[in-house]
């Protein structure tokens, strides 16, 4: 495994990062394939002995069983300063606003059941899950500057965001002395490339690191033609964010698995060797050892020049989908539901 700094950070992570969201209880989510505790613990250990030291959850994971799945297998497995865990809240509920619950509130509560959840004192990294058009901007940041004070939280990032509101939010931050964003976490795959028209350049340019989700956009980038999985055939919101492309980005996907049979490794080497080309650490689901083996080699292949393109030439611009195509003034209203302990957002 390789290393680097986490973007303005002084946190040092592995070049994958563990993607804890296929951990839970599938009865307290709406993902019926994830793994039970006994599983996740066995994906968890094998990450830790090939190097991953960077897990990513959130509290709306499986009504927070993701959270403590994770936190009880690193009190076993691990020291807890060797990891960097990184969890996310959601925006306030309709009844949080009604009841005049403040922004900053709301942070402190998610983060204390976050913490109660992992078991831990602390996280690494405190990520903003998705833009809140209901609160002000300045509550956000300063509640989040509140637990960075205050020693609950090490670092703040964000996901699903526009370039355009990661620089606002982090100019708000510079001028009233608060914490600044130091990772950002969007789609980006080899078949889902829109972060490169804004968000990449700016993150180069401010050093912000970028730990992309959807890595192998659900699968698709690591499988050969007519493989499948649990997963592939009951995700709908992965359908929902492919569905519409499959065509065009078959295309490349066969290019991936060309490639992948040139170098002699798995498809997921490949896609992953192109993405770390691009990242700090992408955020990699696994719920199978072969999952954690391809992406732990994945750091050790190195593609050329011809390669990178020849991947890359075939994309063609995609429509913004899922959390991203709700986050706008217009749709802000069309909320994706997520479960956060019993409630609904």
């Amino acid at each position: 495994m390789n290393y680097t700094k986490l973007g303005n950070s002084d946190l040092n992570v592995s070049r994958i990062c563990m993607g804890c969201m296929g951990f839970g209880d599938p009865s307290r989510g709406q993902h019926s394939w994830t793994l039970d505790e006994e599983h996740s613990r066995e994906i968890i250990k094998q990450g830790l002995d090939l190097g991953i030291n960077f897990f990513d959850t959130a509290v709306g994971y499986q009504s927070g069983t993701s959270e403590q799945y994770l936190g009880r297998a690193l009190r076993d497995f691990a020291k807890r300063e060797d990891v960097v865990v990184a969890t996310k809240f959601m925006p306030r509920t309709a009844d949080e606003i009604s009841q005049g619950i403040s922004g900053q509130e709301h942070i402190r509560r998610m983060a204390e059941m976050s913490l109660k959840n992992l078991g831990m004192d602390y996280v690494d990294l405190y990520i903003y899950h998705m833009w809140d058009y209901g609160t002000p901007l300045y509550d956000i940041m300063d509640g989040l500057n509140r637990l960075v004070k205050e020693g609950k939280v090490r670092y703040i990032g964000i996901s699903n965001c526009y370039a355009w509101q990661l620089a606002k939010a982090n100019a708000l931050a510079e001028r009233d002395g608060f914490a600044r964003f130091v990772s950002v976490q969007g789609h980006y795959n080899l078949i889902f490339r829109e972060e490169e028209r804004e968000m990449a350049p700016y993150c180069q340019e401010e050093h912000i690191a970028m730990t992309p989700y959807s890595a192998l956009a659900g699968g698709r980038l690591s499988k050969h033609p007519g493989e499948t999985s649990k997963r592939l055939q009951e995700d709908s919101y992965a359908k929902l964010k492919y569905g519409d492309t499959a065509a065009q980005d078959q295309i490349i996907i066969d290019r991936v698995a060309e490639l992948a049979e040139r170098h002699k490794v798995s498809m997921t080497e490949i896609s992953l060797a192109w993405l770390l080309e691009k990242v700090t650490s992408p955020v990699v689901g696994m719920t199978k050892p072969h999952h954690i083996e391809g992406a732990a080699k994945a750091v050790e292949v190195k593609l050329d020049a011809e390669e990178l393109a020849y991947l890359e030439e075939a994309y063609v611009p995609h429509k913004l989908v899922g959390v991203m195509a709700q986050n706008t003034p217009q749709s802000k209203e069309e909320k994706h539901v997520w479960s956060v302990g019993d409630q609904k957002i």
